[in-house]
């Protein structure tokens, strides 16, 4: 760890240790003197996220019924109140080749698989799988140099890599979220003690394997590996950044300490087969993954970030909010009332967590602003309404503003089948990885910036428009 002369930290400082590394958050020293500088190097990233709930949603507790700022919020979306100026609905996007186009049966594989890439996935059970680099991978390609992890990738369910899983597509279609390449999936981790890892560990994989093994035979935290750097930064910080960083720091041991305790209790269950660190516990496994993508943004350990928050066609059950019955049976409701019902709170019980989330990414500050303002968080699913296998009209909301790109707190509509894609290109522009084509786009979205009265929303290249209802 070095300083300036100036007592001006490099954005790039990091505290070290064994086999640890720990990234700061910005802190008031880094800021740029000015504002000619704030325009340059200086200058703060922007973070983009992706966060997949599967089976769709009751559409009718989903979509707001009136667009503009002015609209109001539906049951799922309620628990997202106290973030509604943080986030804009996008209702009519879709994803064409999500549908069978020939290729008969497979709707949950094929909306997972195209989610993130807007490409037709190669319907096969063998190796010969073929989908389309994913948006996030577009991103890291072009940008994952500047951060210590191009891109990081989150789960809450262990996956399948192989055999047949959805009417003859491969269970790497629906198992896995991002794409590297066209053949090659990036698996999610799961694993709450993994990514913790992932985040903190300097060096070599062997390395690290050799640091944690040390922590846990002394019983020593990933801290105490870096306090004598941490103590030395201290002395030559002003109060506001020594109180921001105590709080950081303080952030990263309780984190750990909840892994610690999943790990623990995950031990004592009888022919418990999970790996340590993933709690039995569904929501807290949730919100542990959203701690971790929070503090990897926060420290800029990686600008891109996808969290599956489970795959599509899971047949997981909620006994903790009253739904026993699994998930995917209930998305084939039949318009039974009853299930529907359930059906709604368990799209509800998602909302949470997400609110959670934004909670956390708002508690950051950063600059003159949140974290939550430097971000771009997409959160949505593949399918409409689970019961029809709809692709079009998809649940969407975006969270954040991207450092003032995006006006938030409104319901966007654009023209029906108007692809996903397009959202992507627009987002790939904000955070400086501009493509000229993604899946099935047809041109890049550019009102996200727009407020009511500024003329409608605009698709460059093909002239769709959105809408606005007062």
């Amino acid at each position: 760890m070095s300083l300036h002369k100036s007592w001006h930290l490099p954005r790039r400082t990091f505290l070290r240790g064994l086999g640890t590394i720990v990234a700061l958050p910005v802190l008031e020293s880094m800021l740029p003197a000015s504002r000619a500088a704030a325009a340059g190097a200086g200058k703060l990233p922007v973070r983009m996220a992706f966060v997949y709930t599967p089976n769709g949603q009751d559409m009718q507790n989903w979509t707001p019924k009136t667009l503009g700022p002015d609209y109001e919020l539906t049951p799922t979306l309620e628990p997202l109140k106290a973030f509604r100026k943080d986030f804009s609905v996008l209702s009519g996007l879709a994803h064409t080749k999500a549908r069978a186009n020939g290729d008969g049966p497979g709707d949950h594989a094929r909306a997972n698989a195209t989610f993130l890439t807007g490409m037709q996935a190669r319907k096969t059970a063998g190796a010969d799988i073929r989908v389309g680099v994913s948006v996030d991978q577009l991103a890291a390609q072009k940008i994952g140099s500047q951060t210590k992890l191009p891109s990081l990738e989150l789960g809450c369910d262990r996956g399948r890599q192989a055999g047949s899983c959805d009417s003859g597509y491969s269970c790497a279609y629906q198992f896995n979220f991002a794409w590297r390449s066209e053949t090659q999936p990036i698996p999610p981790e799961i694993d709450p003690r993994q990514a913790f890892e992932r985040l903190f560990a300097a060096g070599s994989k062997a390395d690290a394997s050799e640091a944690r093994a040390r922590r846990e035979h002394y019983q020593k935290s990933v801290l105490d590996f870096v306090l004598e750097d941490a103590k030395a930064l201290q002395s030559k910080l002003g109060a506001t950044d020594r109180r921001k960083l105590d709080e950081y720091l303080g952030a990263v041991r309780e984190l750990e300490q909840r892994i610690e305790r999943a790990e623990k209790f995950a031990a004592a269950l009888p022919d418990y087969s999970k790996p340590s660190g993933i709690p039995a516990d569904y929501e807290s496994h949730m919100r542990l993954m959203y701690d971790l993508m929070t503090l990897a943004f926060q420290t800029d350990t990686t600008r891109v970030a996808t969290f599956l928050a489970a795959h599509d066609g899971s047949n997981r059950s909620y006994a903790a909010i009253g739904v026993n019955e699994g998930h995917h049976d209930l998305s084939h409701h039949g318009q039974n009332q009853l299930k529907m019902e359930k059906i709604a709170k368990i799209n509800k019980f998602h909302t949470t967590q997400f609110a959670y989330f934004l909670g956390k990414l708002k508690s950051v500050k950063e600059g003159d602003g949140t974290l939550l303002d430097r971000c771009a968080v997409v959160y949505g699913s593949g399918i409409a309404d689970g019961n029809a296998h709809a692709h079009h009209d998809l649940p969407v909301l975006v969270a954040g503003g991207a450092g003032g790109a995006i006006r938030t707190g409104v319901h966007r509509e654009y023209p029906i089948e108007t692809p996903m894609a397009n959202l992507y290109l627009a987002l790939l522009d904000l955070m400086g990885a501009p493509a000229a084509k993604l899946g099935d786009s047809t041109g890049s979205i550019r009102d996200l910036a727009s407020a009511v009265g500024d003329g409608p929303a605009e698709i460059i290249q093909r002239g769709f428009f959105g809408r606005w209802r007062k």
